[in-house]
């Protein structure tokens, strides 16, 4: 098991390396130049390959190994970090832009090659608990190293000392990924699959309506599908907006990165793995219906925080607690949502299981990418009260639509029954 954790939390690790220097590097450079937060927000088109990604997600279901497909994919993101390297940000924006449209591009195909290695690794909920802790906590500190650990330290190191210690990270990762004998069952079930799509069994590949049809049949895909899409709507308009509000009114771009890259960012570290946990010992029925209305509390204090412009030590204090608290609990969210989705692709048949899960995936990230693109428009619009107010509001609606499939919904079929005396 442990072995399989290792594994997993390494490559979520550098999966997560691009959206750290996307989320939290990248928009306070930006910040900084002086552009608005209406364009702050579009760079998110940026992720759009991850919203592309359950279009070629039956491609890596069904022609090669995860393992080859996750070295070259961990080789690609070595080769686009050592291109950029080379270029100078201030001079080269439209490159920058480029380098993590790529970057995001491979990530979101190591991401299905990765999802499915661990829907076939993880069994029982005991292992399912942890494997998806791996999961977020490896995806949040490959983003804490990037847009926290690396913000801070780029004035001193320079732009391309970071993008080369970048190459090294995931050259060692892809040869770790080579040898890795947690895959080598894998290999064997490749050849298996292989002979059955010769032997007939490959009429799906030519009827891709088929496999869509079967997505949508597994079940408690529906409330799946709606729940991924509006968990985060209201959390991550704050979490993107609430730092540029500090970096407008309390806060130097060297002080953000400290406290919200890599503080606020470890208490969510800590929010996953305690799910991970808590999930081992009770439903996780009862623990999205509490959580989700203890955020929705936090949101009420972090919103209550945009009244004072005046910089002081207590105010720094206070956005600092409520960034921690706010991402203690959205790391505890996101483990046990990401539980929810595997949970519900284990009972599709094993050969849509990738496909399933990245579909998903695809509409969580969608849900996020969409919202988190508008919300710099609403705060210039609106003003940040008006913005935050709407947040708060869709904090609510989601814990009340996960309040009542906890008790009528299909979040009771997720409650473990308990095991005969």
């Amino acid at each position: 098991m442990n072995d399989k954790l290792v594994f997993l939390g390494l490559l979520y690790f550098v999966q997560g390396i691009p959206y750290g220097l996307q989320s939290s590097l990248l928009p306070v450079f930006l910040r900084g130049a002086g552009h608005s937060l209406t364009r702050i927000g579009f760079t998110k088109i940026l992720y759009f390959p991850w919203v592309l990604k359950v279009l070629w997600a039956p491609l890596v279901d069904r022609v090669g190994t995860k393992r080859r497909w996750l070295v070259a994919t961990v080789c690609g993101l070595a080769l686009t970090c050592l291109s950029s390297a080379a270029l100078a940000p201030e001079a080269h924006i439209w490159g920058v832009a480029g380098t993590l449209l790529a970057m995001n591009t491979l990530a979101s195909v190591q991401d299905i090659a990765v999802d499915g290695a661990a829907v076939g690794l993880l069994k029982g909920r005991g292992e399912l608990g942890l494997g998806n802790t791996a999961q977020v906590v490896g995806y949040k500190a490959g983003s804490v190293f990037a847009g926290g650990g690396l913000l801070a330290v780029i004035d001193v190191a320079g732009w391309s000392w970071m993008f080369m210690l970048l190459t090294f990270v995931y050259a060692g990762v892809a040869l770790f990924v080579w040898g890795a004998p947690v895959l080598d069952d894998e290999t064997v079930r490749g050849q298996q699959a292989e002979g059955n799509r010769r032997g007939g069994q490959g009429a799906d590949a030519a009827r891709p309506w088929r496999v869509w049809r079967k997505l949508l049949a597994v079940p408690g895909t529906s409330w799946t599908v709606l729940y991924v899409l509006t968990y985060k709507l209201g959390e991550q308009g704050a979490v993107t907006m609430f730092p540029l509000f500090l970096l407008d009114h309390h806060m130097t771009a060297r002080e953000l990165g400290f406290w919200n890259g890599v503080v606020a960012m470890g208490f969510s570290i800590c929010g996953s793995s305690l799910a991970g946990l808590l999930l081992a010992q009770f439903s996780i029925g009862a623990l999205m219906r509490r959580v989700f209305v203890l955020r929705t509390v936090s949101m009420l204090f972090q919103s209550s925080l945009l009244t004072v412009l005046e910089p002081s030590s207590l105010m720094k204090g206070m956005a600092v607690l409520s960034m921690s608290v706010q991402h203690f609990l959205g790391g505890v969210i996101t483990t046990l949502t990401f539980t929810t989705m595997m949970h519900c692709t284990q009972r599709a048949e094993e050969s849509i299981q990738a496909t399933h899960y990245s579909f998903l995936a695809t509409l969580e990230v969608l849900g996020k990418l969409t919202f988190s693109a508008l919300a710099g428009g609403l705060v210039d619009w609106f003003g940040f009260q008006m913005a935050f107010f709407f947040f708060l509001t869709l904090s609510a609606g989601t814990a009340l639509h996960v309040w009542t499939a906890t008790f009528r919904g299909a979040l009771r079929e997720h409650q473990p029954k308990e095991p005969p005396q």
